[in-house]
């Protein structure tokens, strides 16, 4: 789940984020190192003190009268010594031992020449259990705290316990630790800010590639005349860095894209000038073939059956064939861009007409009418609008069996669109073919006759008429239940 949501993050966020824990990283390591060097440095001049203070009372000895006398001018006997002298640290303790036994202690008071106070009992009995090793230990004094303390066993047989405190160096460690803890805080939210501000202004020549992506993404690549002329700027495109190269590469790239659409585009066009030029000289040539075969078939030589019943044949292929060329003439029409008239249409008389010819064509169906009582006008073609209503009409009655119910309903929306639907309790439109049902010659399977002869050709010519009035079509259908919706903008409530 954490990995997830780290890839989720933007590239910005994730340089950030990297250049922030190393740098608490690095900053951690100079920390302990630095911390722990510091706590050694200081450890190391206690110990100092300790051995200094041990080897104090082993010197004592050094030119005192064995028999105890003192020598003129010479030094005092150790019995005659304090404990304690000048210079030692604030809460140094001296324990003077006759085997187990103390026979006297010392506490330095606050300055080196403050006096001292003798130790308690806790403490002596603590510290009189340091080994006589020539080591230093690290020892808990009660109410005093952690101390070093070292014990020399002396010539006069007295064992004497040298301990100082490590109150002063704990104290500067962790002083060091917190002014490191809030410095290498302040510092990674400095480098934080400072470095966001360089990031983001790294990578603005990467958003603005980004952003001419996403202008071209947004253009519709898939149909007409596209002037491709969205570019990275030359700005963005220097060689010699990482931006630049996928700058200069999109650049190539969209070059490319902008060639091939141009070919697409020119390829197009030939096919509609093709498809609209033999549409229009079909027509000629398909009407007269009409015409003969019905002055053969009602002539006045009566003819055999077999020779009427293909003069009839030929009347109606003919026919069909004539439909279809008017279907190929008017889409090339509507590819061209060719513009449709723009007068205010009756909706609602116009579904009134479309559903009274479909009863007409399709009596074996059951034909409903749904109207508002106001009318309901858009501006637009009225031919090519009733033809987008008499085509789903006919695709209801076509592909569904005698008996289905279709009903067309018309609506004035709040938002300024004319709904119209209709709606069939037939099979329904498979699911693999809803998504191309309104793609040329799309015809679904057999649970959806073509005992009509349909040319696949009436839903994409729907799709067209409503796509060159600025509207919308689609299709939800299921087992029993398909529904086709067109919605045309500019709605406006008339009277009947």
């Amino acid at each position: 789940m954490s990995s997830n949501r780290r890839s989720s993050w933007s590239l910005r966020a994730r340089l950030i984020a990297t250049m922030v824990a190393l740098l608490a990283v690095v900053s951690l390591i100079i920390g302990v190192v630095t911390t722990l060097s510091l706590r050694d440095y200081l450890y190391d001049q206690v110990d100092t003190q300790v051995v200094a203070g041990a080897n104090r009372f082993a010197d004592n000895f050094k030119g005192a009268d064995p028999k105890g006398g003192n020598k003129p001018g010479g030094p005092q006997q150790p019995e005659q010594r304090p404990l304690l002298t000048p210079g030692q640290a604030a809460g140094t303790v001296v324990v003077k031992l006759a085997g187990t036994e103390v026979k006297g202690s010392a506490v330095a008071k606050l300055t080196a020449y403050g006096g001292d106070n003798p130790a308690a009992d806790a403490q002596e009995a603590v510290l009189s259990q340091v080994a006589v090793d020539g080591d230093i230990h690290t020892v808990d004094v009660p109410q005093l705290g952690t101390y070093r303390a070292a014990a020399v066993l002396c010539p006069d047989g007295y064992t004497y316990v040298v301990a100082v405190p490590l109150d002063t160096a704990s104290a500067t460690v962790l002083r060091m630790i917190g002014v490191e803890v809030a410095v290498v805080a302040g510092g990674v939210l400095l480098a934080a800010g400072i470095g966001a501000l360089i990031i983001g202004a790294s990578l603005r020549p990467l958003r603005r590639v980004a952003a001419t992506a996403s202008r071209v993404a947004e253009l519709p690549l898939d149909r007409g005349e596209v002037a491709l002329s969205v570019r990275v700027p030359e700005g963005d495109t220097d060689p010699r860095t990482e931006v630049g190269q996928v700058g200069a590469a999109l650049n190539r790239m969209l070059g490319h894209v902008a060639n091939a659409l141009v070919a697409r585009q020119a390829s197009e066009t030939r096919v509609r000038q093709f498809v609209a030029d033999a549409s229009h000289e079909l027509r000629t040539p398909l009407a007269a073939i009409r015409g003969y075969a019905e002055v053969t078939r009602r002539g006045r030589e009566a003819v055999p059956p077999d020779v009427a019943h293909a003069l009839r044949r030929v009347e109606s292929e003919s026919a069909r064939m004539t439909t279809l060329v008017d279907d190929l003439l008017l889409l090339a029409r509507l590819d061209s861009g060719r513009p449709l008239e723009d007068r205010p249409v009756d909706l609602s008389a116009l579904l009134v007409d479309a559903v009274s010819d479909a009863h007409v064509a399709g009596p074996e169906h059951h034909w409903r009418l749904d109207v508002p009582e106001e009318a309901v006008s858009v501006p637009g073609d009225a031919a090519r609008l009733h033809q987008v209503v008499a085509n789903l009409l006919a695709n209801a009655r076509t592909h569904t069996s005698p008996g289905t119910v279709v009903t067309s309903s018309l609506s004035a929306e709040p938002d300024g669109y004319a709904v119209i639907r209709v709606t069939d309790n037939g099979p329904g439109v498979p699911p693999e073919l809803q998504p191309e049902v309104f793609e040329r010659f799309a015809r679904g399977d057999s649970s959806r006759s073509r005992a009509a002869g349909s040319t696949g050709l009436g839903l994409a010519i729907v799709a067209a008429v409503v796509e060159a009035h600025h509207g919308a079509v689609s299709v939800v259908s299921r087992p029993g239940h398909t529904e086709f919706t067109v919605r045309l903008p500019g709605s406006q409530p008339g009277h009947s």
